[in-house]
This record gives C-alpha cells, sequence and structure tokens, in this order.
C-alpha cells in the first residue's frame, strides 16, 4: 500500500495525540478516504483549513502543515455509505508535497517527535497541570462534576484533552497543536484560558459540550 498519508481536512476540528474524536463522513471523496484507511492501517491525519477555504472547498484549499494523525478504533458503514468512525489521536506530522491522484487529498509527511522534557520541564508541566485544574474548577463544578483531575491521568493527555475539548477557536487549538513538546502546550494553553478570563471577567472559560 501507499505510503502517503490519507488527509481530512476541515474548517473547525483539530485532533491532538491519543484524544479520541468521533466523526461523521458523509461526502463521497472522504467516505473514498475512509474505506481506503480501513484496507489499509487504519490512519488518517487531520488537518485545519485555513481562513478562506470557502472559496474552493470542493477543490484543494490550503490547510496548515502541522497536523495530527489518527488511527480509526471504530467504523460503523451506514446502509447509505456514510461511515460513523472515531479516531485516536496518534502522531503530529508535518506536510512535506501533496498527491493528488485520487479524489481525496493525500501527503507525504514527517512526522514530528515530542521534545524530550528535562526534571525542570517536568516540574514546570505539573505547576501548569495545577493552575489549569484551577481555572477550570468553577466550571466543572457547575457542571456537577469533580474539579479535580484524574491523578491518574499523564500530563500529556490532561493538557490534550483540553486543548482539544475546550470551547477554544480553531486557530487557537491549531498553534497549540504546532508547539513543540508539553511545557509550551501547558504553558500556552494557561496563558490563553487567563486571556480568556481577563476579557470574560468573572465567567469562568465555556467548557465544550
Amino acid at each position: 500500500m501507499s505510503d502517503l498519508l490519507p488527509l481530512f481536512p476541515l474548517p473547525n476540528v483539530v485532533l491532538f495525540p491519543n484524544v479520541f474524536l468521533p466523526l461523521h463522513i458523509f461526502e463521497p471523496r472522504y467516505r473514498e478516504m475512509v474505506a481506503a484507511a480501513v484496507e489499509s492501517d487504519r490512519l488518517i491525519g487531520m488537518v485545519l483549513l485555513k481562513p478562506g477555504w470557502e472559496h474552493d472547498y470542493e477543490g484543494r484549499p490550503p490547510v496548515y502543515p502541522i497536523g495530527c494523525s489518527g488511527l480509526i478504533t471504530h467504523v460503523e458503514r451506514l446502509e447509505d455509505g456514510r461511515y460513523n468512525i472515531v479516531l485516536r489521536g496518534m502522531e503530529r506530522f508535518r506536510i512535506l508535497s501533496e498527491d493528488h491522484a485520487l479524489s481525496f487529498r493525500r501527503a507525504d509527511v514527517e512526522f514530528l517527535a515530542e521534545q524530550a522534557l528535562g526534571p525542570e520541564d517536568l516540574a514546570s508541566v505539573q505547576h501548569h497541570r495545577s493552575r489549569l485544574e484551577a481555572l477550570l474548577a468553577p466550571a466543572v463544578a457547575n457542571a456537577g462534576a469533580d474539579p479535580r483531575m484524574p491523578a491518574a491521568m499523564a500530563d500529556q493527555d490532561i493538557v490534550n484533552a483540553l486543548a482539544q475539548y475546550l470551547d477554544l477557536e480553531p486557530l487557537e487549538k491549531q498553534a497549540l497543536l504546532e508547539r513543540g513538546n508539553l511545557r509550551a502546550r501547558a504553558e500556552s494553553l494557561v496563558e490563553l484560558l487567563e486571556m480568556k478570563m481577563m476579557a470574560r471577567g468573572p465567567r469562568t472559560p465555556n467548557l465544550a459540550h
């Protein structure tokens, strides 16, 4: 099979490593993409469309070069050919070039390993995890849930899940995805939430539905 990664560009979705994403696939070209992925390694590359995509959505509008691959962990093919799938985020990647031989987009990509963290970095991540918990505690409590984050959940999983699920703008999520390591992503997420809280006054950050 081809080493090219199928691309699924969307205007409002950013996938992060080790986070799950349910998707409903209805366009014919992306039905073909899912069918091809299921027959191969079950990997799809999620990428964010750049502003102005509306003028060429049926074609190949520009996308941001950094995306995240997702493994199809669940697939349901409906009678009319549509699909319900669930992706698990795997690895960040950078698009090197695109191939346009098929109806859907494919790319030659370079996978981006997370930069290693030293003891000082890990301590900083722990600090920012505590800060995130404090920032989100009022909203979580208002939703009737335990405001404490699960202690057994890894720092990386907490930060990536919040980056994906919080009610942030797509470009804000893209900027978080592009951060090169967990410390930088955690710091940026805290700064982003603090700025939003300052702009909104006493209201707490919105949790994604």
